[in-house]
C-alpha cells in the first residue's frame, strides 16, 4: 500500500536565499522530500509524522525578511524521480566538469560527473557545491587521503577521485544520502571510496591530507575541533555552507586551530573557503 504524503507548496519572495534556509528547516521537522520551483519550494511529509503544529518552529516563516505563503493538500506517494527528471538541467563549472543526469547528453567535458537525480543534496546546482568543485579543481590531488564530510550525492568525493585522491571516505549522517553516494560512486566507476552513515564520532584516529566539509555553519562550528585534528600538516581544509556574513564567525574559529586562510570563493552571496594547516 502507497504511503500517504502531505504536500506543502510554498511561494517565497524573494526567492533566495529563503528557499535553502526553508528547506532545511523543514528537513528537521520530518520533511523527506522537496522540489524546487520556479516560485518557491514543494515540500512533501509523510501523513503519519504530520501535525497541525509542524510549522510552529521553521523560524524562516515569521521573518520580516521575506513573504512565505503556503497551501496543502494530501497525495498519494509520489514519483521522486521523475519530479526530479522535469526540474533536474545538466550544468558546467569552469567548462571543465560536466555534472548530469543519465539522461541527458554527454558534453565532452575534461571531467564528465553523473549524478542519479534523487532528492541528495548536492547535484552541483546549489552554489555551495559549484563552489566546492571550483576549489577542488584548483588543487592537485594526486593520492592525496581526502574526506567528503556531509556527502550528500557523493558528488564532490567522486570529482575528488576523478582528480586522482585516494583513499577517499564519504560520510553522510542522512539514509537516503547515504545510498544515493553509494549509487553515485558505482554509476561514475569510482574504486578509491568507501561511504559510511554517520556522523563526526566516525573520525576518531582518522588522518587526511583533504578534507571537504559542505554543512550547515552550525554543524561546522560544533565539529572545527576535530576536523582540524584530522588534518595532516600542510593539509587543505575546504569549507562552504554558509553566507558571507558568516566569514568572521567561522574564521574566528577555525584559526584557533592553526589554520590559515588562503582563498575565497563567492556566489550569490554563499562563500566556499579554502585553509591551509601550517
Amino acid at each position: 500500500m502507497d504511503n500517504i504524503y502531505i504536500e506543502y507548496t510554498f511561494t517565497i519572495t524573494p526567492k533566495e536565499p529563503a528557499s535553502e534556509i526553508l528547506i532545511a528547516e523543514l528537513g528537521s521537522v520530518g520533511f523527506e522530500s522537496f522540489v524546487e520551483t520556479e516560485n518557491g519550494v514543494i515540500a512533501y511529509i509523510q501523513k503519519d509524522d504530520h501535525s497541525s503544529t509542524v510549522l510552529e518552529d521553521i523560524y524562516i516563516l515569521s521573518s520580516n525578511e521575506f513573504s512565505i505563503s503556503y497551501t496543502k493538500k494530501e497525495v498519494a506517494q509520489t514519483n521522486w524521480n521523475a519530479e526530479w527528471e522535469k526540474n533536474f538541467t545538466s550544468i558546467q563549472v569552469n567548462d571543465l566538469v560536466s555534472i548530469r543526469a543519465p539522461f541527458h547528453e554527454n558534453p565532452n567535458l575534461q571531467y564528465d560527473i553523473v549524478i542519479e537525480p534523487k532528492m541528495s543534496f548536492g547535484t552541483g546546482h546549489h552554489e555551495t557545491t559549484h563552489m566546492m568543485i571550483q576549489h577542488l579543481l584548483a588543487l592537485d590531488l594526486k593520492d592525496k587521503k581526502t574526506l567528503d564530510m556531509g556527502c550528500g550525492t557523493g558528488i564532490l568525493a567522486i570529482f575528488a577521485e576523478m582528480k586522482g585522491a585516494k583513499p577517499i571516505d564519504a560520510i553522510d549522517i542522512d539514509n537516503w544520502c547515504y545510498e544515493n553516494s553509494i549509487e553515485n560512486v558505482k554509476r561514475n566507476n569510482c574504486s578509491e571510496i568507501s561511504v559510511y552513515e554517520g556522523d563526526s564520532s566516525l573520525l576518531h584516529d582518522k588522518k587526511y591530507d583533504v578534507i571537504i566539509a559542505n554543512i550547515n555553519r552550525n554543524i561546522l562550528l560544533a565539529d572545527m575541533e576535530i576536523y582540524t585534528n584530522c588534518l595532516n600538516d600542510k593539509g587543505v581544509l575546504l569549507l562552504s555552507g554558509f553566507y558571507k556574513e558568516d566569514i568572521s564567525i567561522i574564521d574566528d574559529e577555525v584559526s584557533k586551530y592553526n589554520l590559515k586562510l588562503e582563498k575565497t570563493i563567492e556566489r550569490n552571496n554563499w562563500v566556499a573557503l579554502k585553509y591551509n594547516k601550517l
